[in-house]
């Protein structure tokens, strides 16, 4: 029988498995649950701002026989942080979040600080990732990068900022190559830190707010450029997910270079599989679905997800602090009994 690290590797690499694995990245993607805070005894938001905190929270959820993986951190507002942003950390149930802008345009760029891997927040993530290295090398460890277009909009308002790729590309694309060198920097630090999987979720960067042609000229090659520079560090897997129905956009999908694409509820699974056809599709359990329905219904839905393609099976979006860890249970519990 596979371990889960080497069933989601081999997965992300074009390889056979056994069963789906069943996963949720973190990041964007939160896997964190109120009832394996109370259960663990660590909670948010102290977990955002203490390594040790922040691995044994993400391994509670493995222990307690959920998703099958470890995910930091737990929220996307690192970067921002690190490059000027102001930032309220949130509750017990309330993820972090941007309440202070530090540029008003994107011709401002230069007046942001460059990520410091050694200090602050993204300092912690890489001290988690190094603990949870040493805890269980069975068990995949997903790092986690915002997307280039989903920071560069939480560095200034965001109305601005989509109006200004119009109106000032030239300083727009010389803002988002610092944002994207910014990221790599981060992500490349992640995965030196032991972590196997590097999720970047990009949910301001999608084809209904940017339409076909922005995604092509301000999501893809920034997408791109992040993923190539880490070619030379081998064994590692990556995965982008994108919000948003991608109808307009599958084309565009098939040019990004990652292994996996993730993709929210709204979009048809069968859809993806139909139109991606390049790398593993990885979703879509409405979050909506998992918070509010019995682990019963649960089941089905997961099922359906399986059956219509899906290789990986995981939550479309982040999941609600409130969601019961009897339904996350459900669904993995489905991946391991689902065979083709």
């Amino acid at each position: 029988m596979l371990t889960p690290k080497d069933r989601l590797h081999n997965i992300l690499k074009g390889n056979k498995v056994d069963r789906p694995p069943c996963i949720c990245p973190g990041g964007m993607m939160n896997m964190i649950i109120e009832d394996v805070m109370d259960i663990t005894g660590v909670t948010w938001p102290s977990a955002h701002t203490n390594a040790q905190m922040m691995a044994d929270l993400t391994e509670g959820v493995y222990e307690n026989k959920g998703f099958e993986n470890f995910g930091v951190p737990f929220c996307m507002t690192v970067e921002a942080e690190a490059m000027g942003a102001k930032v309220y950390m949130g509750t017990k149930v309330n993820e972090p979040r941007v309440i202070e802008y530090p540029i008003e345009s994107v011709a401002d760029y230069t007046k942001l600080q460059y990520i410091n891997v050694n200090e602050g927040r993204a300092k912690v993530v890489l001290d988690a990732i190094k603990i949870l290295k040493e805890k269980n090398k069975e068990v995949p460890i997903i790092a986690n990068l915002t997307g280039p277009i989903s920071l560069a909009s939480s560095l200034m308002e965001p109305i601005t900022f989509y109006k200004q790729l119009r109106k000032k590309p030239k300083e727009a694309h010389e803002f988002m190559e610092f944002v994207t060198k910014n990221l790599i920097t981060f992500g490349r630090a992640q995965l030196e830190a032991g972590a196997d999987v590097l999720t970047i979720s990009d949910p301001s960067g999608t084809g209904e707010l940017l339409g076909p042609k922005m995604f092509r000229e301000f999501a893809v090659p920034y997408l791109n450029e992040i993923i190539n520079s880490f070619k030379d560090i081998k064994d590692k897997g990556t995965i982008i997910h994108i919000c948003g129905r991608l109808k307009s956009i599958y084309d565009e999908l098939n040019t990004l270079n990652s292994d996996a694409i993730s993709f929210d509820s709204i979009t048809s699974a069968t859809k993806v599989v139909e139109n991606v056809t390049n790398k593993a599709i990885m979703g879509n359990i409405s979050t909506f679905a998992l918070e509010n329905n019995t682990p019963e219904k649960l089941k089905n839905i997961s099922n359906i997800c399986l059956h219509n393609g899906v290789d990986i099976l995981s939550p479309a979006c982040g999941i609600g602090p409130r969601t019961k860890l009897e339904n996350i249970q459900a669904i993995v519990e489905t991946a391991k009994r689902y065979k083709k």
